[in-house]
């Protein structure tokens, strides 16, 4: 039951809450231990809201689930969880999530309650109608990167916000190429906003997007606001990294067709590990110390 329990928390998934601390990252304030300290309570918080979410989204899928190839060994879908218990579950981490939310910072609670809000419609519907569920999944993470401003107290540039909002709808895009993918094998649409896309319109918007952020990206390191911010005009040079971080996840999903599980990428990727590193690495050394 306890195993069956983690899993339906799906705790892999929370490293996508880590983009709460990219705005103290390029704000250069990554060594203020209290603003370190609060980000990583809203980190936990926003965690158990994202729990909550996957748990109410697999109490609505459970007969989907049945059917497919992957998620139908989803605690709820075999039955290791009673549906009851379910919405226990679901209960219990909202109200410990929104309560913890408001106590820690009332700004930081709009933003969760908003995030909370865009999951449920997409859980109940949303994610059903095409365009709108790739637009709703991205508003998560450029909610995730405005949590993590206001708990630190940062401003977060424009640019920041264009490059989270463009990279997660590549990622969502990959998921959903994967997704035509399973289609064809099964027969079956995976999801009903998958019958709205093809392998063509996947493919070329992926390209589309992926130039946009290498160029946004490269703005984003000359630009005058960032010059004066970090006081250096060598940002420039991190872009190598972004540039083969995205032909190697376009690689994956294009040529190995292997972009289902963005997460599992992250975990067992040793390219996109290596250039995720070297890129944080090379960032962090020229605003921290050239």
């Amino acid at each position: 039951m306890f195993s069956a329990f983690v899993k339906l928390l799906r705790p892999q998934q929370w490293i996508k809450n880590l983009f709460l601390f990219i705005p103290i990252f390029f704000a250069g304030d990554l060594f203020e231990l209290q603003k370190l300290q609060i980000t990583g309570l809203g980190f936990i918080i926003f965690s158990i809201i994202a729990s909550s979410v996957y748990v109410i989204n697999d109490i609505r899928d459970v007969n989907i689930d049945r059917n497919h190839p992957q998620k139908k060994y989803r605690p709820l879908a075999t039955g290791a969880i009673p549906m009851p218990l379910g919405y226990i579950i679901f209960a219990t981490l909202s109200i410990v999530g929104f309560l913890s939310a408001y106590l820690l910072d009332f700004g930081f609670f709009v933003v969760l309650l908003a995030y909370y809000s865009i999951n449920i419609g997409y859980s109940f519907g949303l994610k059903n109608i095409s365009i709108i569920d790739l637009i709703l999944v991205s508003v998560g993470f450029v909610l995730r990167v405005v949590s993590g401003g206001i708990l630190a107290g940062v401003t977060i540039s424009h640019w920041l916000i264009i490059m989270v909002f463009l990279l997660s709808l590549v990622i969502v895009l990959a998921k959903r190429r994967d997704d035509m993918l399973e289609s064809v094998k099964s027969g079956e649409a995976v999801r009903a906003s998958s019958k709205r896309y093809n392998m063509e319109f996947i493919s070329s918007i992926l390209t589309m997007l992926s130039a946009i952020i290498v160029v946004a990206y490269i703005m984003y390191t000359v630009s005058s606001q960032t010059v004066d911010n970090f006081n250096t005009d060598k940002l420039y040079l991190t872009s190598l990294f972004v540039v083969m971080g995205v032909l190697r996840y376009l690689q994956i999903t294009l040529v190995d067709n292997k972009s289902g599980y963005p997460t599992r990428i992250l975990y067992t990727d040793r390219f996109i590990q290596f250039t995720l590193f070297s890129w944080v690495l090379s960032f962090y050394v020229i605003i921290y110390y050239l």
